[in-house]
Parts: structure tokens; sequence; C-alpha cells
């Protein structure tokens, strides 16, 4: 990259971290005078200095999927914005109605958290493609939108990852988020903290709301990375990170007060267990989703792998799924 790409890449990125903010603000104010009265300890960083790691952070993120991408226009606003809003607010958002509406988060609140999302994805994402030069197609390169796998083994697949995100969650939730004292007395369970067996069989035989949940919510986030996987023509090593980070990065924002978790130790408990968790899950998400897998020895293989019973057309560099299969390797 020569040093005039480099100054333009510079000043997009300056310009469009000063518009995510007030884009930011204007979604803020779906939620009016909703927020409680409840005094917030102070944050891990000044209020300024969150808000400016936030800004930078998203924005950055954001303009890595959008170049990263092979699409243009309304196809990757679309898709993108969907994502984004999936990861952003409706997978956050969900745990707040299942944790937080008896403790700080009214009904009049809840359905105004989910309004509050919107302005970034609708109106940021589309700004930053056309700032970005993503909006007109520039070059002659296919575009493939075919699934890379049959549908019967994307289900399969999703079935897979809704276990392994249970796993993941309920060992961050246990071993990193539940250690501390003042967030089990936040969620209602003060005092020593039960064996991990003992606590698990407990929750899962009194809360098998919570287990559906999760697993539900595993497969929610492989349909959200599931347009970034499809859209991505970068090295599905680089499509796991976007899309770890793209899960992770929400969570970020428990550096900054909030009265509705107003305890500082609780945010931290739960920024350190969530991030990354779901960073861990995003690499997993991409590694089983981003191309077809004949067997288990072939989810560890690097280059897929060509078995007899394939139709040839079908392996024919000439065939139009050799490509949309092939550009993973």
């Amino acid at each position: 990259m020569n040093a005039r790409k480099i100054l333009f890449w510079t000043l997009r990125l300056i310009l469009l971290t000063i518009l995510y903010f007030p884009i930011w603000i204007i979604g803020t104010l779906a939620i009016g005078d909703l927020i409680p009265d409840t005094p917030s300890e102070p944050g891990l960083v000044s209020d300024a200095s969150g808000m400016l790691i936030l800004g930078l952070v998203n924005t950055v993120l954001i303009i890595g999927i959008i170049v990263s991408s092979r699409w243009y226009g309304w196809r990757l606003a679309s898709f993108f914005a969907l994502a984004y809003y999936g990861a952003f607010t409706i997978i956050t958002q969900i745990e707040t109605w299942y944790f937080l509406t008896e403790i700080t988060v009214s009904p009049e609140l809840l359905p105004r958290l989910f309004l509050m999302g919107l302005s970034i994805p609708l109106i940021y994402i589309p700004l930053a493609i056309l700032i970005c030069n993503k909006w007109k197609k520039r070059d002659v390169d296919i575009e493939q939108t075919n699934m890379p796998m049959p549908f019967k083994q994307l289900l399969l697949k999703f079935g897979i990852l809704a276990i392994i995100y249970l796993v993941i969650y309920w060992l961050a939730g246990y071993f990193v988020a539940w250690q501390n004292p003042e967030l089990r007395a936040f969620y209602g369970s003060p005092g020593e903290i039960a064996p991990f067996f003992a606590h698990t069989f407990d929750t899962f035989s009194k809360s098998p709301s919570l287990i559906l949940l999760q697993l539900a919510r595993g497969i929610l986030f492989a349909i959200i990375a599931m347009p970034i996987i499809l859209g991505s023509r970068v090295k599905p090593w680089l499509t796991g990170l976007l899309v770890a980070f793209l899960l992770a990065v929400p969570h970020l924002g428990h550096i900054m007060p909030n009265p509705l978790m107003p305890i500082a130790s609780v945010r931290l408990s739960h920024m350190v267990e969530t991030a990354t968790s779901t960073f861990v899950f995003g690499l997993i998400i991409v590694w089983l989703l981003h191309r077809r897998h004949y067997n288990v020895k072939d989810l560890f293989s690097k280059k897929q792998m060509s078995l007899p019973n394939v139709d040839r057309q079908e392996r024919s560099p000439q065939s139009p799924t050799f490509h949309t299969r092939n550009r993973y390797v």
C-alpha cells in the first residue's frame, strides 16, 4: 500500500470515527428518560475515553468487514446491517430480557433497547460503505452466493454449534463470572459458590429455560455470522477473526458506567466472560461453516477432500460450484 492509499484510508478512518458518535447518539434517543436513576459505579476508563475507544473499535471493525466483502451497494448494506444488528442488539438484549427485566430493566425500557440499536446498521453502515468506495462495483469478480455446503449438513452443523456454545457459555459463566461474589449477589445468589457439578445439576434441573435459551442463542450466532462468511473474499482465518470480533466487541461496552448494571466488578466479570467466550465461538463458527466437510477427519484438513463419488462436473473448473467451494481452500 503506497503513501497515497495510506493517507486516504487514514482520512476515511478519522471521518467515520467522527460520524459514529452523532449517529450512535441518535439511537440513544429511543430510550429517552426510561433509564433508571440508579447510581452507577465508575467504569474502567473515563466516559470520554470509553466513548473514544468504543467508537474507534467499532469503526475499525465495520471498515474491516466492508473492505473484506465481495459484495457491494445495497446487498452489502442489507446483509451487513442484519449481521451487525443481530450481534450488537438482538443477541445482547435477549440476555437483558432474560436476566435483567426483574432487576433493573422495566417493561417499557426493554423494547426501546431494541430500537436503540437501529441507528448504526440503518444509517452508519450504508454511509460507511459509501465512504469506503464500496457502493458501486468496480471489478469483474463473479459474485457467488451459493451455500458452501449442502443444506442438511448446514442444519447438522447448526445443531453442533448450539451444543458447543452451551458448553462454552457454561464454562465461561461458572469459571469466570460466577466466581465474583458481587455478581452472584446481584443475580440473587449470595453466599458461597456451589461446586461446579452441583451448580450445573441444580441449574439444569430448576431452570431448563436457560439451557434452551443458550442453545437457541448458539444457532442465532451462527445465522448472524453467515452473511459475513458468504460475502467474505479473504482467507478463512481472517474471516474467522472478523466474525470473532463482531461477536465479542459488543461486550466491550462494559468499560463504561451503566445504571442497568451499576456495580463495576459485575460489569468487568461479564465483559471478560462474554468477550472471550464469544470470540472463541466466532472462530469455531467460521471453522465449521466456511466450507463443506465430508467426514470428521476433513474438519482438520487444510484442503478440501476430493472424494471419488463427487460429480465430475461439480469438481470441474468450469462448473459454477467449483469456485464457490474452492475459494475457501
